[in-house]
């Protein structure tokens, strides 16, 4: 009878992984049946022959979905990394929609804003970030290439996940985390205003061992390829809304129970705007997220 090693998904090709044992040795993992299930950062049981035969139960799972598929990006994450950048421009709407995914399986949320050496337009992305802010999430500013001290301390005992659009310079951050990672990088399309795909699978990497910090060893960090979109269509109303922190207070005391938080009379949400407690900006990505789930569920 062949024994099973107990292991952890650090990259995914297609159908086959790389799997991490227990001793730090590496091995190739296939999934049985035609059915592939499993992402980074994934507890398996591997056989002797390189079958996966059994998945741990997730404690956490990011992924994103539309009304066709979903796309998985990682399991048994503590903590999502947005990383947005001064140039070129980023969706703060994509922001939105990755923070709400990441409330809704309870990970630390973390904002870094790359590339600040570029003043042009720091003032403008700081702006753009202002709400986030406003709301208690950690945004720090850094520039990838030249010291990422400040963010490596807040790596510590997490399993941390990079997300954001391409361009942001998340394969040059974890370059400069992880030194011999050798993450391809590229220069930023500027013709269109996007950065040009260089990670096209995502991979775990364990911060330095024998950096003489416990706190780091025992840390790890995902980089994943750069998206432009973040379907939430795996998620309710309901879920969604709870998705946004200065909502939580507010729903359910609204005048209708079936407030759409549009033109309805009593709107608590409507009316924390007017006193300047809710970003009206927020309340347009709550609204651009449930009509989206309608488009979802009408094919």
């Amino acid at each position: 009878m062949n024994s099973t090693r107990r292991g952890t998904v650090v990259a995914a090709f297609g159908r086959h992984y790389e799997i991490e044992l227990a001793d730090s040795t590496t091995a190739t993992g296939y999934p049985l049946g035609k059915k592939s299930i499993y992402t980074c950062g994934d507890e398996i049981e591997l056989s002797d022959d390189g079958q996966i035969l059994n998945l741990h139960p997730r404690r956490t799972l990011l992924y994103r979905a539309d009304g066709f598929r979903e796309k998985l990006i990682a399991a048994n994450v503590t903590q999502i990394i947005l990383v947005v950048a001064t140039d070129p421009s980023f969706s703060d709407a994509l922001l939105t929609r990755a923070l709400v995914a990441a409330e809704h399986e309870g990970m630390q949320a973390l904002i870094v804003l790359n590339k600040c050496d570029l003043q042009d337009g720091l003032a403008a992305a700081r702006a753009l970030l202002a709400p986030y802010v406003a709301l208690g999430y950690r945004v720090v500013e850094i520039c990838a290439k030249q010291d990422v001290s400040e963010l490596k301390l807040l790596l510590q005992n997490q399993v941390s996940v990079l997300v954001g659009q391409s361009g942001m310079g998340k394969s040059t951050l974890t370059n400069a985390l992880i030194p011999g990672a050798t993450a391809a990088t590229r220069e930023v399309s500027v013709a269109l205003d996007s950065g040009k795909h260089t990670t096209t699978h995502a991979r775990l990497y364990r911060l330095p061992i024998g950096a003489g910090n416990t706190a780091l060893d025992n840390a790890a960090l995902i980089d994943c390829p750069g998206l432009q979109e973040f379907g939430l269509s795996h998620l309710n109303p309901a879920q969604i809304g709870h998705g946004f922190l200065e909502f939580r207070a507010l729903l359910g005391q609204c005048k209708f129970r079936d407030c759409q938080h549009r033109s309805e009379p009593g709107c608590a949400i409507k009316t924390a705007i007017e006193s300047g407690q809710v970003h009206p900006r927020r309340l347009e990505h709550f609204h651009q997220l449930v009509a989206a789930l309608g488009k979802a569920e009408n094919g």
